[in-house]
């Protein structure tokens, strides 16, 4: 295969990076390094660095060479700050990457993979694991930007075979410690546990303890960034054999509260994992749990990092690297 990475020196577009060299395809990244990282990009890559909506330079990427398909991770993430700024979420999550996908369609790149996310869910009404027919209703700008773009895609069937691919809670780093992820504000929990783990930061805020939940934390399903990379590629065989769009969850199935995940971090680490709670951030959901039924059913995958202990001691051993480092 012949790859158009966006992103690609982003946190989860750069390990879908490390799998397409080592399963020896072709690719080329585009990434302007507004939130990625130069260092991920390994030597001997092709960094086109510009902003996806600089249709001129894409076109002339697109005339130049041909591409079995465009994967597309270049976006913002931060809930957040997507809702103290919305439009700058609509405006890069949706208008940016509606003009990508035309400039492609242009140049006969049609075979879309798209990097979604499961706050398209919002607070879903299955509380016990949500499947892909769930209705969508985001709770933030930062899903809704998302959501906004999976419906370009689903009203354009006709122009594009598009796989959706809607990630739960993705954590960890590369076993090879070759990646992993590089934030001066995190907001996810275990890059945050991980510098604590590490003496970066004392403590780990809990964002709301009155949830509806067993212990009152928030629950996430977490996959590791590796099995999510490697469910990219074998999306991408399932795209080009069958020329078929279709939406797919892509975690493990199983929830965990943020107590327990620092409960877990703490029998490893010790009295270093400190923690106190504060209140909830706005647009956050109770619980988000995959149902993953149709991802195996469809594609070729089976995970190797599903366990709790081993993502949370990768994230840390990769916050080592770069603390020492100085990334």
């Amino acid at each position: 295969m012949k790859i158009l990475l966006t992103g690609g020196a982003g946190y989860i577009g750069s390990h879908v990076l490390l799998s397409i060299i080592e399963n020896k395809h072709e690719v080329i990244v585009i990434d302007d390094l507004s939130t990625g990282n130069i260092d991920l990009i390994p030597k001997g890559i092709k960094l086109i660095n510009t902003n996806i909506n600089n249709s001129e330079k894409i076109s002339n990427i697109l005339m130049a060479e041909h591409f079995d398909l465009l994967l597309h991770f270049a976006g913002f993430i931060k809930v957040e700050e997507s809702v103290q700024n919305p439009d700058k979420y609509f405006k890069n999550n949706t208008d940016n990457a509606i003009e990508l996908f035309e400039t492609c369609y242009k140049h006969n790149l049609q075979n879309i993979i798209f990097s979604s996310t499961a706050a398209a869910y919002g607070n879903p009404s299955n509380n016990e694991s949500i499947t892909e027919d769930e209705t969508l209703t985001p709770l933030n700008p930062y899903g809704e930007s998302k959501v906004k773009t999976e419906e370009y895609l689903l009203n354009n069937k006709d122009k594009y075979n598009s796989i959706i691919l809607r990630y739960f809670n993705v954590a960890g780093a590369d076993p090879k410690l070759r990646s992993g992820l590089i934030s001066n504000t995190p907001t996810h929990l275990i890059k945050i546990l991980s510098e604590v783990a590490v003496g970066k930061r004392d403590k780990i805020s809990i964002y709301g303890n009155d949830y509806n939940t067993e212990d009152g934390t928030a629950i996430r399903d977490y996959i590791h960034v590796s099995d999510l990379a490697s469910i990219h590629l074998e999306a991408a065989k399932y795209l080009l054999e069958n020329k078929i769009s279709n939406i797919f969850n892509c975690g493990y199935g199983k929830g965990y509260s943020v107590l327990e995940v620092i409960n877990i971090a703490k029998k490893i680490y010790g009295e270093k994992i400190k923690f106190e709670y504060d209140k909830r951030r706005p647009g956050d959901a109770e619980k988000l749990i995959s149902n993953v039924d149709k991802l195996h059913q469809h594609i070729n995958w089976k995970p190797k990092f599903d366990n709790l202990d081993l993502i949370i001691q990768t994230a840390v051993e990769w916050e080592k690297k770069i603390h020492e480092e100085n990334i």
